[in-house]
């Protein structure tokens, strides 16, 4: 297995060379009063903010099938290094291959960092990080345990939750030991503990970090893996969906499922007509993994109501469906890392594609590197035309990858592409000559030909990959 540290989707800004003036449309209203759409996006109007814009006949055939897909994953796997089979890690791992693992995500930065009320970060602190690895705990031979995630978490680079950020950091978007999340249902191998217990180094299908041991819990091997093992499942198809409450579980009541995550559909005879003091019929039965109280595993079932935006099984994988799911997040707050309860471009990216039941590493440097589907590579003084054509006869849920950061196409409107993208920063080149900057820091709808990183290098021009995932 390879290891290495993975740098998240960098900080992207928009710059836009065009019109100054914001638009502002009055849309029609029988209410007496109206919400005029106003955007300092050039380009964009408001029917580019619906689905329905950009659905087009044809757009409902199948890509792959089911099965399909799974051959896909399974080379994907087999092929890309930062994409892991859990059910393959061993059982031990030696001194070398557990310190190499640790030091994969575990390294201090070569950067000043500080904290949030702008503190620097001395060497100190970093020993503190560092003691906190409990490397003097690793033997010889190290046991690795199994685990389900119970809950939404974050994933960190030590084991921590103090905040850190860059020392010219202008905001507090940016936390530089954030590195991902984990879900409800993940598999996990747990391969270390930190020196205070608290934490645990784990791999998942697509990264390693450290995660609060309260967030996971640890049960034998096989009963670890085989809890995705099913053909009658539910996956959430909504940005996120929330179990039904209960009195009497919390711990799967009002619980937060994002898009794409995976549950066994569960409804034993003895609860078919009543599970926590109510009638079941109108919801979804799922079995969900909760932690005891000595941190050990256990299954408990929840509801999901049926007017939930949720699917049984895996929706299937079409143009038509892909807009609709990427057009569910917009507007979502941009989080690096999915912090803010939201999540940074590749996870916007990863999300919808999970829908489909389809796996694609953490990353954009890995998702664009990967030979993972159709791509169309670019070397750095390639013509900006070949790549403005390659957009013109792309297809619905094509990446665009440009250095930390990947945008979904979505087609063609008013005479130029445009992609859907979860994105920081925003910026465009005034008539008078001067940059303007602003934010979008979300789920955005852009076109692609006016971006721009700088005055002299647009998006466009920065292309490595234009990819096609099938």
């Amino acid at each position: 297995m390879k290891t290495k540290t993975i740098l998240l989707c960098a900080v992207v800004s928009v710059f836009i060379i065009g019109c100054e003036k914001p638009s502002v449309q009055n849309p029609a209203t029988d209410l007496g009063f109206s919400d005029p759409f106003i955007s300092d996006v050039i380009g964009v109007n408001e029917k580019h903010l619906s689905p329905e814009h950009w659905i087009k006949p044809g757009m409902s055939k199948t890509i792959m099938s089911g099965a399909e897909i799974q051959i896909f994953n399974a080379k994907n796997i087999t092929a890309d290094p930062t994409l892991y089979d859990i059910s393959t890690v061993p059982d031990t791992l030696t001194q070398i291959e557990l310190t190499a693992r640790i030091r994969s995500i575990s390294k201090v930065p070569k950067y000043p960092r500080i904290y949030t009320d702008e503190t620097p970060v001395n060497d100190a602190d970093f020993l503190r990080y560092e003691t906190a690895l409990n490397l003097e705990s690793v033997q010889d031979i190290n046991p690795v345990k199994f685990a389900l995630t119970v809950r939404r978490t974050s994933i960190r680079t030590y084991p921590t939750h103090d905040l850190l950020f860059s020392e010219d950091a202008g905001d507090r978007d940016i936390e530089r030991f954030q590195e991902s999340v984990l879900f409800p249902g993940d598999a996990l191998a747990v391969l270390h503990t930190s020196t205070d217990g608290q934490w645990a180094l784990v791999q998942s299908f697509n990264y390693i970090a450290w995660v609060p041991l309260v967030d996971i819990a640890i049960g034998a091997r096989e009963q670890v893996l085989d809890y995705g093992k099913t053909d009658k499942f539910l996956v959430i198809t909504g940005d996120k969906v929330e179990t039904v409450f209960n009195p009497e579980v919390p711990d799967v009541s009002e619980l937060q499922l994002d898009m794409g995550i995976k549950l066994p559909l569960s409804r034993p005879k003895e609860l078919q007509h009543n599970l926590y003091g109510q009638n079941p019929y109108l919801s979804h039965m799922v079995l969900l993994p909760v932690r005891k109280a000595d941190g050990s595993l256990d299954f408990k079932h929840a509801l999901i109501q049926r007017k939930e935006d949720v699917h049984v099984g895996y929706l299937p994988f079409t143009q038509e469906n892909i807009i609709k799911q990427s057009f569910k997040f917009l507007g979502e707050r941009y989080g690096w890392g999915h912090r803010f309860n939201g999540r940074d471009c590749t996870g916007f990216v990863a999300e919808i594609y999970k829908s489909f039941g389809i796996q694609l590493p953490r990353n954009s440097g890995d998702q664009g590197r990967s030979e993972i589907g159709i791509n169309t590579r670019y070397e750095k003084d390639a013509p900006r035309a070949d790549k403005i054509e390659r957009l013109e006869r792309g297809q619905p849920g094509d990446l665009i990858y440009i250095p930390g950061h990947v945008m979904m196409l979505l087609g063609q409107s008013d005479g130029q592409s445009f992609v859907i993208h979860d994105v920081h920063g925003l910026g465009y080149m005034k008539q008078d000559g001067t940059l303007y900057k602003g934010t979008l820091n979300g789920v955005s709808v852009t076109p692609v030909a006016p971006l721009q990183s700088n005055k002299d290098y647009s998006y466009l021009d920065r292309a490595s990959t234009i990819k096609t995932v099938k």
